[in-house]
């Protein structure tokens, strides 16, 4: 299968490369770099070591015997998107190549209507250009389990059945973001179940939870093919913030009262997922397939009692302390997502929670010193109320 992935140069789409390029199939990607300078203006950067992107090429040639075929730039370039698209004629795209930070979108106005700029725009442009070049290729795109919010009732996967006025249908389940980047990702869902009404799209809406960890198996323990691990504020997922603390001894800080509650999975089980969606197309034409794609659900509070005791196992006394929630969120709340389909197509998970918390533990213990370079970028300060004018965001409109 020939899969062409934006966003390659991600924390998800490098390993998803290797991944797929193991299993047999011919890569692409395009990338415009701009989460390394992103991470950058946090005043953070990669806690695991990365090459430049010209490095990373030579070692996917070395490991895999053939290039990753890299296409340079962004996909708000429509002109970009299509050659692309002609000259490498997917069967399956995937769609990684958004600003992927609720806080990044909530620093000021400029960071907003970038993020919604850059995702949404991206977005179209696939979609005509899926539309126009290569109307039966599978599009992949990843949202989130952030779309719906946390309603006080069980979440479907995508659509639900309703009743009202004596009437039934089956729509959408209502959305309910809570950031600026979350809501670009509803706008994507809509243009997405567009397309494929009426153009006659086949598009898989992958709703992921929080993802963590450092390593897939088929980055076989070569640290030249790592991926990109994040711990500031805007780019670190709560578990790896709280392992990256735990590593250099800070004080785990989950918000407010901390028991928001989310669903997760590890690195390896998000690229699992996505191989196997990639591999497993919907049935037909014009199909719109939403999956939730999470392991567990988990309140942050007891993930960081979790980390705590596994640090604690490994030698490393580490505090849990609460901090003002910069966010505007429920911090106790009902959540009951349904997350069959997957499991339904394949899905087995690989660890448990407490197993993949240690391997990142003993991973970032490596690199401790450079996530002490980052810790003035870990605790919030961007607030969701709060008017602080920063700089332009990085590659602004």
């Amino acid at each position: 299968m020939r899969v062409l992935i934006t966003g390659v140069d991600g924390y998800l789409g490098w390993p998803l490369a290797h991944a797929l390029a193991r299993r047999g199939h011919l890569v692409a990607g395009i990338d415009a770099l701009l989460r390394r300078e992103w991470v950058a203006e946090m005043g953070s950067q990669s806690a695991t070591p990365i090459l430049d992107i010209d490095s990373r090429l030579t070692v996917f040639r070395e490991v895999h015997g053939e290039d990753l075929r890299f296409v340079p730039g962004n996909v708000c370039n429509y002109d970009l998107v299509e050659e692309a698209i002609r000259d490498f004629m997917p069967d399956c795209v995937v769609h990684l190549g958004q600003m992927p930070s609720a806080p990044y979108s909530m620093i000021d106005a400029h960071h907003a209507v970038f993020t919604h700029q850059n995702n949404i725009v991206g977005t179209l442009n696939l979609l005509f250009a899926l539309r126009d070049l290569a109307p039966n290729a599978h599009l992949v795109k990843l949202g989130t389990m952030g779309e719906y919010g946390t309603p006080n009732i069980d979440i479907p996967e995508g659509f639900f059945d309703i009743e009202y006025r004596g009437r039934r249908d089956r729509l959408p389940f209502p959305r309910q973001p809570n950031s600026m980047y979350h809501l670009t990702k509803v706008h994507d869902s809509a243009n997405i179940h567009f397309a494929c009404r009426v153009w006659g799209l086949t598009c898989t809406d992958v709703m992921q939870g929080v993802v963590f960890g450092t390593r897939i198996d088929a980055l076989n323990g070569d640290d030249r093919l790592l991926t990109r691990f994040d711990v500031d504020q805007a780019f670190g997922t709560v578990i790896n913030r709280f392992c990256a603390q735990a590593v250099i001894g800070m004080a785990l800080s989950p918000y407010g009262r901390g028991h928001q509650r989310r669903g997760f999975l590890s690195l390896r089980d998000s690229i699992q997922c996505l191989a196997l969606i990639i591999e497993n197309p919907p049935d037909g034409a014009g199909e719109y397939r939403i999956l939730n794609q999470f392991h567990e659900t988990f309140d942050v509070y007891d993930l960081a009692l979790v980390v705590q005791g596994t640090a604690r196992d490994m030698g490393i006394d580490v505090e849990i302390k609460t901090v003002e929630n910069p966010r505007i969120e429920a911090e106790r709340h009902y959540y009951n997502p349904d997350h069959q389909k997957l499991f339904d197509l394949g899905y087995r998970p690989t660890r448990t929670v407490r197993e993949e918390i240690r391997e990142t533990l003993e991973d970032l213990g490596r690199f401790a010193e450079r996530i002490r370079l980052c810790r003035g970028a870990i605790l919030p300060s961007i607030r969701w109320r709060e008017r602080k004018p920063r700089p332009s965001p990085v590659g602004g409109f």
